[in-house]
């Protein structure tokens, strides 16, 4: 190499003893190497200086070192989760994350989002439910040439472009908790029509219910959107039913804060009075008071999983796609007291 030049990755290449593809699989993070030869190539490149082209490395695939997040969620803290989990991935990587907001109502739904991965060049994109759930976007996505990872509630790809949930396991064994603790009144608020996650929580409520030998009393169920405001709105129509309910599961956080808020309106204590388990496990759970008691939604976990999944393409059958949710118990729920 003359003095002055800059290293190549075929220099990076010749000096390691590897080949160039090696080379870019260190660059690129893969799980496909050795610890010896990662380390070998890493000290390499630290001790010439080497730093990738990304604009080259880039035309020559006909794709940039970006992640296109595509979402249309009214939970805000869900999405800043995802955008967490993902960052923890690519951290450190040569890919960048490009968060793109759509109205999942718009007619003009599918052409905005080809437009926007046409216009980014994206390498791989995200859906976030309710779009995940739409199998004609992850075929526009795949149609584009675009590598695609569906997160959601439930089973909706194969294990390669999915990371999934057991909502509806996790929301039961949570009312049949409620139920150890006495409660047999027990009030639902359920997520936002269209969503395939307020579906899978609503049908693991009612399996919760049946399993204890109860039924749902339409006076103490409402439906929300996953915001606050409506949780609130929700809270004041089931407690101000002839019999309110001794206890209220809220299919998320945001919800459950506004029920929480509700019921403080009305002068009734949390939870001695009245009982509350909330879904996603956000901020917003354990900085409310009395801290929520929640069923954990491993939101972070499941978006650096796919991350992962769409940066090492190759390797991505073999990293995990099913993930459970589990209840976290903090003060927001206790026994009934007659």
């Amino acid at each position: 190499m003359a003095e002055g030049q800059k290293p190549t990755i075929n220099d990076v290449a010749r000096i390691s003893g590897v080949s160039k593809k090696t080379v870019s699989r260190v660059i690129n993070k893969s799980p496909l190497l050795g610890e010896a030869t990662r380390k070998k190539v890493e000290a390499v490149i630290a001790e010439l200086g080497f730093v990738p082209n990304l604009q080259a490395r880039a035309l020559a695939m006909g794709r940039n070192f970006l992640i296109g997040l595509i979402h249309d969620n009214p939970n805000a803290q869900m999405v800043l989760g995802v955008q967490e989990g993902i960052l923890d991935t690519i951290r450190d990587t040569e890919f960048a994350l490009v968060v793109h907001p759509v109205n999942r109502h718009s007619p003009t739904l599918a052409d905005d989002i080809r437009r926007f991965i046409e216009q980014q060049r994206l390498y791989g994109v995200m859906l976030l439910p309710p779009l995940s759930e739409r199998d004609d976007l992850a075929e526009l996505c795949r149609d584009l040439g675009c590598t695609l990872v569906r997160m959601g509630s439930a089973r909706l790809d194969d294990d390669e472009h999915l990371v999934a949930s057991n909502d509806r396991q996790a929301v039961s064994e949570a009312v049949a908790w409620l139920v150890e603790l006495g409660h047999t009144r027990i009030g639902f608020v359920a997520g936002p029509e269209g969503f395939r996650s307020a579906n899978e929580r609503e049908q693991g409520f009612l399996d919760g219910l049946a399993t204890a030998g109860l039924t749902l009393d339409p006076a103490i169920a409402a439906r929300g959107t996953y915001r606050f405001e409506s949780g609130k709105a929700a809270g004041e129509k089931l407690l101000s039913a002839a019999e309110p309910p001794t206890a209220v599961f809220s299919s998320n956080d945001e919800m459950a804060a506004g029920i929480l808020h509700a019921a403080r309106e009305r002068g009734l204590n949390v939870p001695e009075d009245l009982s509350i388990i909330g879904f996603d496990d956000t901020a917003t759970a354990a900085h409310i008071w009395p801290p929520l008691t929640t069923v954990r939604w491993p939101i972070r976990t499941m978006a650096s999983t796919a991350a992962a999944k769409l940066i090492r393409p190759t390797s991505a059958a073999s990293e995990p796609s099913f993930f459970l949710s589990d209840l976290i118990r903090r003060a927001s729920a206790v026994r009934y007291r007659s």
